[in-house]
């Protein structure tokens, strides 16, 4: 049970990391992604774009709490 504790541990820390509100909008971003592809439509380009809106806005955020 312990090392099962472990690995749940590590993948909560992987995933989730510093920034629990990165992990939920990519998570969120792929649900969507889902939804829009069991309608038909392309939606492939919706993930990449949410990860660089994400990443730019958490850097931005970082760099301006750093002065």
């Amino acid at each position: 049970m312990r090392r099962v504790r472990a690995v749940l541990r590590f993948a909560w820390e992987f995933v989730v990391g510093d920034d629990w509100r990165i992990a939920a909008t990519v998570a969120a971003a792929i649900g969507v992604t889902a939804l829009l592809g069991d309608d038909g439509v392309r939606a492939w380009w919706l993930l990449p774009i949410v990860v660089i809106v994400v990443l730019t806005t958490s850097i931005w955020t970082l760099a301006r709490t750093r002065r």
